[in-house]
């Protein structure tokens, strides 16, 4: 606790004030009052002529609860708040002259064994920068700019528009290395971040947990702050302006959340008027084994209120297009990561967490209904079904899933040395079968670069040409597969090194050989992506892709094409997977004439061999592969070249 303290200020008015109106009070008793952050918490207000601050707090099994701080010398018995009489378990007061800045803290003594604790705002708007934990008076005034991005969010942010999301974590992707390694400020690093993605071309960034959390190596995943960005970076007016700047150059914000569980520490949420409020009581419920944290009570209706809150929050305030819910899979899942007797099975005596899956199917009818142009994103690890699909059709109702069975095949794949590529490239083609099951990202995440597993760069085999080959090719991959892309930070100019949170990239490496040439081959990515419909305008339909061959698998040569929704324009992809040049290779193709070559991932500007450099390649009558023409092409080694044939060429011939 912060012992800066003010002079003491005069007790409470004896008839407070109160931000919630009776129907308030209906709503938040029946589970639907939202707009918690309205409500609870700290708000710099006036009553009576005063200036000062309304507190609320929701501890329905407290004697008494006292508001402590700097402005009373954090003495417990100088602030007494009053128990509303309605059965809502809401203690509020006013406390005339407060002031923005002033530091906080509930003393709450409980009716179990009298026990006392000293909890942080469940709804504060600001924290200190841990280790230190109070709660800060702070309001959310600020002038938003992005009328622009905002007016066309749906536009934007819709199911078949190219989502090319770049991943980041705040404290790590560039640092003032030359003022003791400090992070940069939201303000620092908005022109900075907002040029590079513009200039790369990615079309959205994904900031990991930025709502506050004790324990930085968390990487956010660990929070307590539900209603507060960070203030290692600055102060929520800075982090506003971050997303204002993104938005004001055409470049989409997407946020961690995580309704999946929460920190232990003693200033937060766990046990927090003394008895089990927002996790269960029984540990084979209310503790996860993996994370040493606690999970929520999805069937008590205030604890939904309050992450359907907290998701609303952001979305209203910060302008937020998207939120990815972490660990999805850990919360459809009573058994998930526990052994036999570890569980506590549901009602009809199944392993599904009934009324998580009905805090999920509430969250995004909610929020999609309310916020038109928004997107949630479902980090889900498993084959549950319906993930991406409505509710009103059995489904969660999120927009886009993770493909991690994606993920973990193709890494799988890359990782082998090419010489037993052949023996497995069924894990590379599967997911062809699946692909539009559910609304996939493609994602190469910060989880696949970090605790042992190695950057992506290392994690291929060969020398130093060979990785950043292969690196190439898995690149090229991703991008022509069907699905949206996500890329973690570094991943695009081939950072040799694990993930770090405790340092900067290493961007020196983004002006050096291999690695700038990396980096210019996945900007061409971008923008081809984003220009070429029959790249992302059918990711989530069959009509959209058909294989040339899967087949040969002696040779590690994989073949499709991808189609525009009109069917005017056909993009054929060829892959060859061996370090061995592949000379008058026959691929099918379906139409006659002209194909124009628009990539080629061995082209020299990208650290390539220059092999298969061709302006294109004329279709022969010689069917081939099932299709009734064919081209006779040279495959450089480890490397992906793409054909586009459109429309008007094929009325032509």
């Amino acid at each position: 606790m912060n012992n800066t303290s003010k002079p003491l200020l005069p007790s409470a008015k004896p008839h407070s004030p109160s931000l919630f109106s009776e129907l308030d009070i209906h709503h938040f008793k029946n589970g639907t009052l939202y707009n918690l952050y309205e409500k609870l918490g700290s708000h710099l207000t006036s009553w009576q002529g005063e200036k000062g601050a309304y507190f609320s707090v929701w501890a329905p099994n407290a004697e008494s609860v006292s508001v402590i701080g700097s402005f009373n010398q954090w003495d417990p018995k100088a602030n007494p708040m009053v128990f509303r009489e309605d059965q809502s378990g809401i203690w509020e007061i006013f406390i005339p002259g407060v002031v923005k800045g002033d530091l906080y803290k509930y003393y709450i003594k409980s009716k179990a064994n009298g026990i006392v604790t000293v909890k942080g705002d469940p709804l504060s708007f600001l924290w200190e920068t841990p280790p230190k934990s109070a709660s800060i008076v702070w309001h959310l005034d600020y002038t938003w700019l992005d009328k622009e991005w905002i007016d066309n969010k749906e536009k934007n942010n819709c199911l078949n528009c190219p989502w090319n999301i770049y991943e980041v974590h705040l404290g790590s992707w560039q640092r003032k290395k030359e003022e003791a390694n400090r992070f940069l400020t939201y303000r620092e690093i908005a022109p900075l971040l907002a040029n590079y993605v513009k200039e790369m071309g990615f079309s959205h960034v994904e900031f990991l947990p930025v709502m506050e959390h004790p324990y930085y190596g968390s990487w956010g995943y660990q929070c307590l702050g539900y209603f507060a960005p960070t203030s290692r970076y600055g102060t929520p007016q800075d982090f506003m302006f971050l997303i204002d700047y993104l938005h004001r150059n055409g470049i989409g914000v997407i946020l961690d959340w995580v309704p999946s569980h929460f920190a232990t520490d003693g200033h937060g949420l766990g046990l927090f008027d003394g008895t089990h409020l927002y996790e269960h009581a029984d540990p084979r419920q209310g503790y996860h084994p993996d994370w040493g944290s606690y999970i929520f009570n999805y069937g008590r209706y205030e604890v939904k209120e309050f992450l359907i809150s907290s998701a609303r929050f952001w979305i209203e305030k910060y302008h937020a297009d998207a939120l990815r819910i972490d660990a999805v899979a850990s919360m459809l899942y009573l058994d998930y990561s526990r052994k036999p007797g570890e569980w506590i099975p549901n009602k009809y005596g199944g392993n599904e967490n009934l009324e998580a899956i009905a805090f999920l199917r509430t969250l995004s009818e909610t929020l999609y209904q309310e916020f038109p142009g928004i997107q949630l994103i479902a980090e889900e690890s498993t084959a549950y079904p319906l993930v991406t699909r409505p509710v009103y059709a059995g489904g969660l109702g999120f927009g886009f899933k993770w493909n991690m069975g994606w993920m973990h095949d193709t890494l799988f794949y890359f990782s082998l040395d090419p010489i037993y590529r052949k023996y497995h490239q069924n894990r590379l083609t599967f997911s062809a079968w699946y692909a539009f099951q559910e609304n996939f990202i493609l994602s190469l995440s910060h989880d696949e670069v970090v605790y042992g597993k190695g950057s992506l760069l290392r994690k291929m085999p060969g020398d130093n040409w060979q990785k950043f080959a292969n690196l190439r090719a898995l690149f090229s991959y991703m991008y022509f597969f069907p699905g949206h892309k996500l890329l973690f930070m570094g991943g695009e100019f081939g950072q040799w090194d694990e993930w770090y949170h405790e340092k900067s990239l290493d961007w020196h490496l983004a002006s050096e050989g291999f690695h700038k040439q990396l980096q210019s081959m996945v900007k061409y990515l971008n923008f081809l992506y984003k220009s070429e419909k029959a790249l992302h305008a059918n990711n989530f339909s069959p009509n959209g892709f058909y294989w040339i061959d899967f087949s040969d698998y002696e040779k590690s040569i994989i073949s499709f094409i991808r189609k525009s929704p009109d069917e005017k324009d056909h993009i054929l992809c060829v892959f060859n997977f061996t370090p061995v040049p592949r000379l008058n290779y026959l691929v099918g193709a379906p139409f006659a004439g002209f194909w124009k070559a628009i990539f080629n991932s061995d082209a020299p500007e990208y650290g390539g061999s220059g092999l298969g450099l061709t302006k294109g390649e004329m279709a022969s009558p010689l069917v081939w592969q099932g299709q009734p023409y064919s081209l006779s092409l040279t495959l450089p080694p480890l490397a992906c070249i793409a054909f586009k044939k459109t429309h008007e060429d094929k009325l032509e011939n």
